[in-house]
């Protein structure tokens, strides 16, 4: 029985991969898990939940995503400067009017680990209002919906 051993698998910086995915038309919370899983490293065999063995991930269209029902309206984001009397509330649709990726970054850093591991990971995400980026030469790989 005790044969098998799991191995536990180290960061190979050789084994990281680009993936690029269109989020024009498409749901936020889906394709932010999706995005957040590539991150991760879960759709890999390797996937070891306390080591960065995700993939980067390019986001492109942000300005064309999409949320169901009133959500443009209901969806109220918030921040706080810290001073008395300093929280700020902004709907959905504002926010994506003045800074569309930023939508995208809430919805996917919030399904990533919230410590150092996580922060980590949310680094190798990229987000693009547009449907260019700068990132031709790494050779991104469409990323399955």
């Amino acid at each position: 029985m005790g044969q098998f051993k799991t191995q536990s698998i180290r960061e190979k910086p050789e084994d990281i991969r680009w993936f690029e995915i269109s989020a024009a038309g498409k749901p936020l919370g889906r394709l932010a898990s999706r995005v957040a899983a590539v991150l991760r490293g879960k759709h890999k065999p390797t996937y070891t939940p306390h080591v960065d063995n995700g993939d980067f991930v390019i986001v492109t269209d942000a300005a064309k995503v999409v949320l169901t029902g009133n959500k443009w309206r209901q969806k109220i984001y918030y921040r706080h400067s810290g001073h008395p009397g300093g929280l700020k509330a902004e709907s959905a649709e504002h926010l994506r009017q003045r800074r569309p990726e930023e939508l995208v970054r809430r919805a996917v850093v919030g399904m990533l680990p919230h410590n150092a591991l996580g922060r980590k990971m949310a680094r190798k995400l990229k987000i693009y209002a547009g449907s260019t980026h700068p990132h031709q030469a790494q050779r991104p790989e469409p990323l399955e919906f």
